[in-house]
């Protein structure tokens, strides 16, 4: 692993490999549920917290991605809540007891099946959110890495990790720490879990869309806003889903 540019973009490409080998099989099971979603009327609801905040905004309201698609974030507590600006502070993650809320403030159907990414998959919001997530009886797409969350405990009162709760697991490939190219002082650069997490979220969306395609079916899929005649595309799939997905800045 050498220091540097080249050796950072080796050990992603040899990670990218890795990972997309081992999660086919999952990569299947998770497009099994998120088309039976649709199918049935549903819509993916994506979730993440600190840097996994990102993989939901990979698969809600992007070009290319599907348009039955909604990002779940901690400040929907403020924004749509009510709570104090100051409560979105960095270990608001850690405290589960704001998952209930954040589940009854988002917009949610039975039909709905959801897709919830940490890399760690031990922080107290995001293992209390999964559970609810089960108890009403939703399909659970995870997306983790299985090395972080096998070597750190749950900060969660049962003790439970967010693998323990989905259907399917799909193991972003990070090592420890996540990030990938080790210090000479101690420590690592070069983090991996963003990368790998955004080719499992395409991965699953192209896969879906294949079906929908084969089925002979028009996937609702955005076009990119910045070309012309996105915006009247865009907005009639939109409205098929009115008050169920949410886009914002």
């Amino acid at each position: 692993m050498t220091l540097s540019p080249e050796g950072y973009l080796d050990e992603v490409t040899e990670t990218i490999g890795r990972v997309a080998a081992a999660a086919r099989d999952g990569v299947r099971r998770a497009a099994d549920l998120v088309t039976d979603a649709l199918r049935a009327g549903g819509v993916v609801q994506a979730f993440g917290t600190g840097h996994s905040e990102a993989l939901a905004m990979e698969i809600a309201g992007r070009a290319g991605g599907l348009v039955p698609t909604n990002r779940i974030a901690l400040r929907d507590l403020v924004l749509r809540g009510g709570e104090p600006v100051d409560i979105l502070g960095p270990t608001l993650e850690r405290d589960p007891t704001v998952a209930r809320r954040l589940y009854e403030l988002t917009p949610i159907d039975p039909r709905d099946v959801f897709v919830i990414a940490s890399n760690s998959g031990v922080n107290g919001t995001i293992v209390e959110f999964a559970s609810l997530v089960k108890e009403r009886g939703h399909g659970l797409v995870a997306i983790t890495s299985g090395q972080h969350s096998a070597r750190v405990p749950s900060r969660h009162p049962s003790g439970r990790k967010l693998s323990d709760l989905a259907d399917v697991v799909l193991d972003n490939g990070a090592p420890y720490g996540d990030a990938s190219l080790p210090l000479p002082g101690g420590g690592a650069v070069g983090a991996v879990s963003s990368i790998t997490a955004a080719l499992l979220a395409q991965q699953v969306v192209v896969e879906v869309v294949r079906r929908l395609v084969e089925a002979g079916e028009t996937p609702p899929v955005y076009l990119s806003a910045n070309i012309p005649d996105s915006d009247e595309h865009n907005h009639t799939l939109e409205a098929r889903y009115a008050g169920r997905i949410r886009r914002g800045a």
